[in-house]
């Protein structure tokens, strides 16, 4: 009889016993990790919400803390992914241009070379500031219709590309413009002279380029001969007032 009363209240004590471990557990040990595929479910369902803050986040973490998952490879274009659709093409640029040294061979490749070269072009700033970006996008664009011609990215690529020469060769007139205003027409003409060399297939570019390196020209040579009068006369001139 006593051996069953024992047993009766061994019952609830392990009962509570077992629910003060859960309960330490709950308090004092870390909850448990997201798994390489819940992180990979809620970085989709987060770009889904345009909530690409929150994906970059997922993604980030799943990147770092399984390299080794089959989901790794996704989470990677993934982030990229995030970066470019939240228009930071900086970000965007450099993420993919990392997936691509690291998988050269992935079947997104073509995707991944043109979105490279549209980051390039969404992130350049003005036509007043170096044209590196542009520069960068048209070999992005190059490689792609080289390398990947049969894709359907090839002909748009081709679009992209004579859009980025004509951006170029804006670029180069904005500053030919620019001297012949400030009456600097020597770097003017050497501006004018880059775009009749390198840019005939931008038509009303060249054109006017055409026209206004003869008025550089004409205005350099009477800018010069006018120097070098004054620097004549000047001389004489020394010598009258030291008479």
């Amino acid at each position: 009889m006593a051996k069953s009363f024992l047993r009766f209240l061994a019952v609830p004590l392990l009962a509570v016993l077992l629910s003060g471990c859960g309960i330490i557990d709950y308090f004092y040990l870390p909850p448990p990790e997201d798994t390489a595929q819940e992180l990979f479910e809620a970085g989709n369902d987060a770009m889904r919400e345009k909530d690409y803050v929150s994906a970059s986040g997922y993604f980030t973490k799943l990147k770092d803390n399984f390299p080794f998952s089959p989901y790794a490879i996704e989470a990677e274009l993934s982030l990229a992914d995030c970066y470019f659709l939240d228009e930071d093409w900086g970000a965007a640029a450099d993420s993919y241009k990392e997936f691509e040294s690291l998988h050269p061979r992935h079947q997104a490749m073509p995707y991944v070379l043109f979105n490279i070269g549209m980051a390039n072009m969404n992130g350049y700033p003005s036509i007043d500031r170096p044209a590196t970006q542009i520069e960068e996008a048209y070999s992005y664009f190059q490689r792609l219709r080289e390398s990947y011609p049969t894709t359907e990215y090839a002909p748009v690529a081709a679009e992209k590309m004579a859009e980025c020469r004509k951006l170029l060769a804006e670029h180069e007139l904005f500053f030919a413009d620019f001297y012949f205003r400030m009456e600097r027409y020597a770097s003017a003409l050497t501006r004018y002279n880059t775009i009749l060399q390198g840019y005939s297939d931008v038509t009303d570019i060249y054109a006017h380029a055409q026209v206004k390196s003869k008025a550089a020209f004409i205005k350099d040579r009477e800018q010069r001969a006018e120097a070098i009068r004054l620097k004549r006369e000047g001389s004489w001139r020394d010598w009258f007032d030291w008479l």
